[in-house]
C-alpha cells in the first residue's frame, strides 16, 4: 500500500497480495519491521495532525495503516507457528518489543480516539450503516481497553505490562514446543510395541529414520515414540505395556514444568501482570476486563452455564469411570478396580471396541485425506453453493506439503482462497490445529478507484502424515478437526462485509467465533456427507453400512467425561483470572487441584503440571475465554438442529437452510452482534437443549 511503486527488495515490505514465502528469510525480519514501523509512525503522526472525524478521513486511512502492519507482522507470526527455527525466534523476539510499542501507541492515540468520539456525536453518524457504526463503537471500546484513558505513570506501567506479557507468551509457547520435542523413547524390542496399530508402527519407524536409524521399519523397528499427538494419542490407546504408557503419560503431563523449559514462574508472572493491567483499566479482575468485549454479559453468566453443564455431565462421567473399571477387571486387568491415569485411554478404547465393534484402525483406510477433502468440498457446495478447486502452484508456500485452493461462488467467480497445511511436523510446527487470516476481505480506495480484496485463509492441522507410500489415513477425530477448522475458514472466506474492521471473523465476539467451526463438526456424522467421502483408499469401496451405524452409536461414548474435561479447563481458566490472588496463600497448582475436586472423576496426579503447557490461555487468545468453546457449542448445536428440523435427507430443505446459514452466520461477520446474527438465522435465542441431546446428556 506504499506510495512507492517500485517493488521493495525486502519481501516482508511488499505489504499487499499473497506472501512471497519462497523469498522470505529470518534475517529479513529485523530490517523489514524496523523500516515498516518507522514509516507507520510517520503516517500515524501525519494522520493525527490533521485527523477528520469522518469515515473516509478517519476509519479508512486507519484500516490501511493497520493492514500494512498486520500483513508483515502476520507473516512472521504465521511462520513462527509453522516453520519455527532458532534464527526466526531470535529475529521475532528482537522486534516484538517495537511492534508492541507501536500497537500501544496506535491504540492509545488521543487524537484518533477523540475523532472516533466526535464521529459518533456528529451529524454524519446517522448516515453510517449498522456495520460502520459497530466498527466505530468497537474501536472506541478497544481503545479504552487498550489504555487510551490512562496518563502519566499509569500509562507507562500499562505499556510495560503489555510488552512483558507479549514476551512471556512467546517464551511460554517456545518452551512447550521445545519440551515436546526434547522427549522421546526409542523402542527396539517387538514386545515393547505389543498392541500398537500398523499406522503407529509406520509413523514411529519413520520418526526413527528421521533421527538417523536408517534401517528402521514398521515390522522390526526401531520405533521412536514422541509426545507429538499423532504418536502420543494412539500409543496411550493401544500400547499393552502399562509401564511404557506410564512413562509417556508422566512425561506428557509434566511438559515445560522443569529445567530450562519450565513455565511455572512464567504462569505466575502472567497472572500477576494481567490482574494489574485489569486494575489499571478500572476492572476488579482480568476476567471482567476480558468479558468487556465478549458475548457473555458477566462472569456469573459464564459460571452459571458452566455449572449447568457440569451438573449435567458429572454423574455420568463418574458412572462411565466405574463402568470402565468393571470392564477392565472383567478383562483380567491388574488392579482393574483402581485404574491409573495412563490406563484410562487404553481401557476406554478396548471397551469402545467391545461395545461398538469398531476401531480407529478399521476406519482409517476409509479416510484418506484426498477423499475427505473431496467430501468436505462436496458438502460446502451442497450447503452454501460454493465450489472449491485446487490452485496448487498459484501461490508460494512455506513447505512442500502445503496445498492452495480457490473458492468460487454460484456464478463461478473466485471469492476466496486458502492454504492447507495438514501434517504434523513436531520439529518446527506447534501442536494443535487453527485457522488464521492471511488476507481479509476489504474494499480499499486507491485514488478514485475502489478495489475489493478477496479473503485468503490459513488452515493448519497436525494430522498423521503420509507414511511408507500411503496417503495420510486419518483418524475420525482428525476428520472432525479438519471440518472444524474449515468452519472457521468459511466464516473468514464467505463474508459479505466489505469493511475490513468487520469482515469475516473480525469484530466477532471471541465466545461466538467457534460457532461455525463446531457447527461443521456435526456434518461428519451426516449420512450423505460421511458415506460420500468414506471410501477405502486401495479398493474405493464405500464405508460398510454396519461401520456407519457403529460410528453413530459410538458418538456419545464417554460423552460425560469429554464434556467434564472441557469444563475443567474452562473453570480453571475463569478461577485463575477472576478469584485467584497472585502472591497469596494458594498456589496456581492448588487452584487447579481444588477445581478438579468437582470437575474430574480421577483427580490429577500430584506432579500433573498441565497448566505449564496450556497454551490456549497463556500463549493464545483464550485467557479468561476458554469457556468460549462451550458457550459457542450451545449456539452451534442449536444451529445444526435447524437442519435436523428441516430434515437432513430433504435436499431442498438442507439447501435452503444452508443458504440461510451462509447469508447470516457466515456472511455477516462482525457487522452485527452475534446474538442478532444468531436470531436472524434461527428466529429465536439459543437453547442448551440441542447440545445436551447431541451429547447424550439431560439435566
Amino acid at each position: 500500500m506504499s506510495n512507492d511503486t517500485s517493488k521493495p527488495s525486502n519481501p516482508l515490505l511488499v505489504c499487499e497480495g499473497l506472501p512471497p514465502f519462497d523469498q522470505i528469510q529470518p534475517e529479513q525480519v529485523r530490517p523489514a519491521m524496523t523500516q515498516l514501523l518507522t514509516e507507520l509512525e510517520q503516517e500515524l503522526q501525519t494522520l493525527e495532525s490533521a485527523v477528520e472525524p469522518t469515515w473516509t478521513g478517519l476509519v479508512e486511512p486507519l484500516e490501511k495503516l493497520g493492514d500494512r502492519l498486520s500483513w508483515s507482522w502476520g507473516i512472521v507470526g504465521h511462520l513462527m507457528g509453522v516453520k519455527n527455527s532458532p534464527e526466526l525466534r531470535e529475529a521475532y523476539e528482537a522486534v516484538q518489543p517495537q511492534v508492541v510499542e507501536f500497537i500501544n501507541r496506535f491504540s492509545q492515540s488521543q487524537p484518533i480516539y477523540g475523532a472516533y468520539k466526535q464521529l459518533q456525536q456528529s451529524q454524519d453518524w446517522s448516515q453510517l450503516d449498522p456495520a460502520q457504526k459497530r466498527i466505530v463503537e468497537s474501536a472506541i471500546r478497544d481503545a479504552e481497553l487498550s489504555g487510551v484513558g490512562l496518563e502519566g505513570e499509569a500509562k507507562d506501567r500499562f505499556n510495560e505490562i503489555q510488552l512483558e506479557l507479549a514476551n512471556l507468551a512467546t517464551q511460554f509457547s517456545n518452551h512447550v514446543l521445545d519440551a515436546t520435542k526434547a522427549f522421546n523413547i526409542l523402542l527396539t524390542n517387538p514386545a515393547e510395541v505389543a498392541g500398537l496399530p500398523p499406522s503407529l508402527l509406520s509413523l514411529s519407524a519413520q520418526a526413527a529414520r528421521a533421527v538417523g536409524e536408517k534401517a528402521a521399519n514398521p515390522e522390526h523397528g526401531p520405533w521412536l515414540m514422541t509426545l507429538d499427538i499423532p504418536c502420543f494419542g494412539p500409543f496411550m490407546q493401544h500400547s499393552q505395556r502399562p509401564d511404557l504408557r506410564e512413562k509417556l503419560y508422566r512425561a506428557y503431563i509434566s511438559r515445560a514444568s522443569e529445567g530450562e523449559f519450565d513455565n511455572t514462574e512464567i504462569i505466575d508472572r502472567i497472572l500477576k501482570l494481567r490482574k494489574e493491567e485489569a486494575k489499571l483499566l478500572g476492572f476488579e479482575t482480568y476476567a471482567e476486563a476480558s468479558l468487556a468485549s465478549k458475548m457473555a454479559p458477566t462472569v456469573s453468566a459464564v459460571e452459571t452455564l458452566q455449572e449447568q453443564l457440569r451438573q449435567a455431565s458429572y454423574d455420568q462421567a463418574k458412572a462411565e469411570l466405574e463402568t470402565l473399571k468393571t470392564f477392565a477387571k472383567e478383562q483380567g486387568a491388574e488392579d482393574g478396580g483402581d485404574l491409573k491415569h495412563w490406563d484410562v485411554s487404553f481401557w476406554a478404547e478396548r471397551q469402545r471396541e467391545a461395545k461398538f465393534d469398531i476401531t480407529d484402525e478399521q476406519l482409517r483406510p476409509y479416510f484418506p485425506l484426498p477423499q475427505v477433502l473431496e467430501g468436505l468440498f462436496s458438502l460446502v457446495n451442497r450447503l452454501f453453493g460454493v465450489t472449491v478447486t485446487a490452485a496448487d502452484g498459484k501461490a508460494p508456500v512455506w513447505h512442500e506439503d502445503v496445498r492452495y485452493f480457490q473458492v468460487a461462488n454460484e456464478q463461478g467467480e473466485a471469492i476466496a482462497h486458502f492454504y492447507l497445511d495438514p501434517y504434523s511436523r513436531p520439529a518446527e510446527k506447534r501442536g494443535g490445529a487453527w485457522m488464521d487470516e492471511c488476507l481479509g476481505r476489504a474494499k480499499f480506495r486507491h485514488g478514485n478507484d475502489i478495489q475489493t480484496r478477496l479473503p485468503v485463509a490459513y488452515l493448519i492441522c497436525n494430522q498423521t502424515p503420509p507414511v511408507d507410500g500411503k496417503p495420510s489415513l486419518m483418524t475420525f477425530r482428525e476428520v472432525e478437526t479438519l471440518f472444524h477448522e474449515f468452519g472457521h475458514g468459511l466464516q473468514h472466506m464467505l463474508t459479505q462485509v466489505d469493511y475490513a474492521g468487520a469482515a469475516g471473523i473480525n469484530n466477532v465476539e471471541w465466545d461466538a467465533v467457534e460457532l461455525p467451526s463446531q457447527f461443521m463438526e456435526n456434518w461428519c456424522y451426516d449420512r450423505q456427507t460421511l458415506m460420500g467421502m468414506a471410501k477405502h483408499y486401495e479398493t474405493g469401496e464405500p464405508l460398510p453400512e454396519d461401520y456407519y451405524q457403529k460410528l453413530l452409536a459410538a458418538r456419545t461414548y464417554m460423552s460425560g467425561s469429554a464434556m467434564l474435561r472441557q469444563l475443567h479447563f474452562g473453570m480453571v481458566d475463569i478461577e485463575l483470572h477472576h478469584n485467584y490472588q497472585p502472591g497469596g496463600s494458594e498456589q496456581v497448582k492448588q487452584v487447579r487441584d481444588r477445581i478438579a475436586q468437582t470437575t474430574t472423576v480421577l483427580p490429577p496426579l500430584p506432579e500433573d503440571s498441565f497448566l505449564c503447557s496450556f497454551g490456549h490461555i497463556f500463549a493464545g487468545g483464550y485467557s479468561a475465554g476458554y469457556y468460549s468453546y462451550k458457550w459457542a457449542e450451545v449456539l452451534s448445536a442449536d444451529a445444526f438442529s435447524a437442519f435436523e428440523e428441516a430434515g437432513l435427507d430433504n435436499d431442498d430443505a438442507v439447501r435452503d437452510t444452508g443458504r440461510r446459514f451462509r447469508d447470516t452466520v457466515l456472511a455477516l461477520g462482525g457487522s452485527q452482534h452475534p446474538m442478532e446474527v444468531f436470531k436472524s438465522f434461527r428466529g429465536r435465542e439459543p437453547s442448551t437443549e440441542a447440545l445436551l441431546r447431541h451429547s447424550g446428556l439431560t439435566i
